[in-house]
């Protein structure tokens, strides 16, 4: 059995999204014992079952206003930083929020500890492609990073889909304005020669609009870039799909078409729906950390909880801690 605690607090449709999303991970996943957190008004809605353990939390509640650090010195009883406490202590294999993200990261930080050797986390999010799912890092746990921050970022996330995906020598490209060697600011340059001394499968830079197609696995940047894009990439699949059904309803031979074309624009949507992964986990902290989209509905709760048990049975940050020394380079100087 995996324990996978669940900050019900969270989100911005939580609780109701979140104890839906309880009811449904319950009924497809035997082998998962919840721990939900939040307050005793919220518990006493939450389902009673034997697979699930009530934890009270205080009445304060993380808001994405928040500013991170405020929230971890103001409101240290709150569901979010007690969800994260069972972590640490051990009561529990993995945590999942879709609370305030900086929230998360630096309550991750200060009560798990960040994985030996590594200087700091980072979101790895995954991504479709016309080929197969890549991974984005970071996608918002560091607005500034060093170059070999970015590396670390690299490494963590090919470690990532090796051990979880199976996927043999990742190709990694850090994000930039071109494809050739040179191209970009100092970050990327210096991130660029890291990698280049690195054992990794390293390829070079990869541009904005090429993510993609498929041709590499995982795309490294900083946290700022990496939240642009991400919410850019939501943004478009949700405005292409509207734009479909408002040029739908000007003719019925356009209506008709829609129909033919449903089974394609159903796989289509799947395919760009953030929903099916669930959260993204943040990779670098000694702990399961899975991180849920802020509008996550029930059925994105569901399958965060499935990532958080997948990670939790393999135990990704003890596997990522015990390989990250062997891929470590040097830095060369303290601006690195």
């Amino acid at each position: 059995m995996v324990s996978v605690v669940l900050d019900l607090m969270g989100g911005d449709h939580a609780p109701h999204s979140t104890i839906k999303g309880v009811a449904l991970a319950l009924r497809e996943l035997p082998e998962v014992k919840l721990y939900l957190v939040g307050p005793r008004s919220i518990l006493e809605k939450a389902p009673q079952a034997e697979r699930v353990k009530l934890i009270e939390s205080g009445d304060e509640v993380v808001t994405m206003e928040d500013q991170p650090h405020e929230a971890l010195k103001k409101k240290r009883r709150a569901s979010l930083f007690v969800g994260l406490d069972l972590l640490a202590k051990g009561e529990a294999q993995a945590f999942v929020s879709a609370g305030n993200s900086g929230a998360v990261v630096a309550g991750s930080i200060f009560i798990l500890g960040r994985l030996k050797g590594v200087r700091r986390p980072a979101i790895a999010t995954m991504l479709p492609t016309l080929k197969h799912p890549m991974v984005l890092i970071d996608a918002g746990a560091n607005v500034d990073s060093k170059p070999y921050d970015l590396y670390q970022f690299g490494l963590m996330a090919s470690l990532f889909l090796e051990k979880i995906w199976q996927r043999e020598k990742p190709k990694i490209a850090l994000l930039s304005i071109g494809e050739e060697q040179g191209k970009g600011n100092q970050l990327v340059k210096k991130a660029h020669q890291l990698f280049q001394k690195s054992k990794l499968n390293y390829v070079g830079n990869v541009e904005g609009r090429d993510l993609y197609l498929g041709e590499v696995d995982i795309v490294v940047c900083d946290g700022f870039i990496g939240n642009i894009c991400l919410k850019l990439s939501e943004g478009l699949a949700e405005t292409i799909m509207t734009m479909l059904k408002e040029e739908v309803k000007k003719s019925f031979r356009s209506v008709l078409g829609m129909y033919l074309a449903k089974p394609a624009l159903v796989s289509f949507k799947k395919k760009t729906d953030w929903r099916e992964y669930g959260g993204a986990p943040l990779l670098g902290v000694r702990g399961n950390v899975i991180i849920s989209h802020g509008k996550s509905d029930a059925v994105a709760i569901k399958n965060a909880i499935h990532q958080a048990y997948k990670f939790a049975k393999i135990n990704l940050w003890e596997t990522l801690e015990s390989a990250i020394s062997e891929y470590a380079v040097e830095e060369e100087a303290s601006e690195l």
